[in-house]
């Protein structure tokens, strides 16, 4: 791995230096093509599995989409809102993440809001979407096809493209809406050509814990078990660690409005909140 600059370490010699600290390549060895190209199929999956845990993921990612107007088609079915990469089906999404190969369609939002599109005179004005977390949620709303100021979403994530539901729907281009998802970390390398040349795109932390932690993944394959001493495992720890520290971000904690009643209002006569 390269030290004096660590933006020109590449993705081979990050799987190179994981396949020494494995105990599969012995110093000075060359590794083969099929090891690196394993090793690097593993390290796709180490992280893709580590943008499902929010506290793996460095970034998050807000998308928008101007209304068009959409609700029911002539069944009486929702049609939900897109989201996904761009070239996964025929038809592209409404909300695209990138391009297929480099991303996938998100498992779940982390929040949205709903955009009113007006010019005065600060701008639009944004207001966010209580998040429904279950399809049983939006199954219980009964006039599905309501057309006014959108209150609620449900994300569904389908696959290859996932569906935003919105509840009231907004009319066509006079809103927007947004959603804010986990940055996809597979976008740090791509896919085209040979990926062992592209150098690191990731924040510098990621390298330690991703050279640890892809070693521990190809051990298995090599048949070499833990020894009495080994401070790999720890090693992978620690650094997974300092990633969870550094991209924790807890956010403040709200009270629905209709448990804080009116303004916290509190009577001395009845002990009750929310009454004149």
């Amino acid at each position: 791995m390269t030290t004096q600059n660590p933006t020109a370490t590449t993705w081979g010699d990050l799987l190179t230096a994981a396949l020494r600290d494995s105990g599969a390549l012995g110093i000075g060895m060359i590794p083969l093509a099929e090891d690196l190209l394993d090793a690097s199929a593993r390290g796709m999956w180490l992280l893709q599995s580590w943008e499902r845990k929010r506290w793996l993921v460095y970034h998050l990612v807000t998308y928008t989409v101007t209304s068009t107007g959409q609700s029911l088609d002539g069944n009486g079915t929702p049609i939900p809102y897109t989201i996904g990469p761009t070239g996964a089906v025929p038809s592209a999404p409404q909300i695209s993440v990138g391009e297929v190969g480099f991303t996938t369609r998100p498992n779940r939002i982390e929040s949205a809001f709903f955009r009113q599109l007006i010019g005065a005179p600060n701008g639009p004005i944004d207001y966010p979407l209580h998040l429904l977390p279950s399809l049983e949620d939006y199954n219980a709303i009964r006039m599905k096809g309501l057309t006014n100021f959108s209150r609620v979403c449900f994300y569904d994530p389908a696959w290859p493209y996932g569906g935003l539901y919105l509840y009231p729907w907004p009319q066509a281009n006079t809103y927007a809406v947004g959603v804010t998802v986990r940055e996809q970390l597979p976008q740090a390398f791509s896919l085209a050509g040979n990926p062992l040349t592209v150098q690191l795109n990731l924040p510098f932390e990621y390298y330690r814990a991703l050279r640890t932690n892809i070693a521990m993944e190809v051990r298995p394959k090599y048949g070499i078990p833990m020894q009495p001493g080994d401070i790999l495992a720890s090693q992978a720890r620690d650094a997974l660690d300092t990633l969870r520290r550094g991209n924790t971000a807890i956010p403040l904690l709200t009270v629905p409005a209709e448990l804080a009643g009116r303004g916290g209002m509190y009577n001395i006569y009845s002990d009750q909140n929310g009454l004149a």
